[in-house]
């Protein structure tokens, strides 16, 4: 792991260490993302109490299922010694908001840089991890629906994180399916039919 004494500092939480720039550049990106989806499910940019619900939702459905899909990434990345820390693409986080007023958004936000030695199975695992973790939280906000019914944060969050997972596993370009299809197939396509479930069930509640 390397530092620079002013910028990268380490801060240890737990079995996990970070930085202030990492931190920052999670806030940074939780917001963004978070605002551009406000805009996106309210309609447009307001300062009224339907925008501010807006955000608030946003920031705990797309917001949580962007930073801890990140995470995922992280912890299983440290795990195997490696050094993992996130970093924000402030372009794709302003080009996200400026497209929300459009009608749709491009979500890349950032990722999780990684160095260490990484092989094809654990570069697999740690690509495996953000949509599983996506997967987990879906299950957790259909919990919430069955056993407390639903409302729009349940289903937003609900809905939203089964989409970012099965998004994430286009087996294609620097998104995570490609490198889980190359580690294992039969994990690649087990998670595929996870995520399509989960989309499927989107239909009955």
């Amino acid at each position: 792991m390397y530092y620079d004494k002013q910028h990268y500092r380490s801060i240890r939480l737990g079995p996990v260490s970070t930085s202030k720039i990492e931190l920052r550049d999670l806030l940074k990106a939780w917001a963004a993302i978070s605002f551009a989806f406000a805009i996106l499910f309210s309609g447009g940019l307001s300062f009224g109490p339907e925008f501010a619900m807006a955000f608030i939702i946003s920031c705990l459905t797309v917001g949580v299922g962007f930073i801890f899909h990140e995470m995922g990434h992280k912890f299983v990345a440290q795990h195997y010694g490696c050094f993992a820390e996130f970093r924000s693409d402030d372009r794709m986080l302003i080009f996200a908001i400026l497209l929300s007023f459009l009608g749709f958004i491009i979500a890349a936000p950032g990722a999780v840089m990684i160095s260490g030695p990484v092989g094809r199975m654990r570069n697999g695992k740690i690509s495996a991890a953000g949509p599983a973790v996506n997967f987990a939280l879906a299950l957790v906000f259909l919990a919430c629906i069955i056993l407390l019914g639903k409302n729009m944060l349940f289903d937003y969050g609900f809905r939203i994180n089964a989409l970012l997972g099965v998004f994430n596993l286009i087996p294609i370009g620097i998104f995570d399916g490609k490198k889980v299809l190359h580690w294992d197939k039969s994990v690649y396509a087990f998670m595929v039919a996870v995520g399509l479930a989960l989309i499927v069930l989107q239909g009955f509640v």
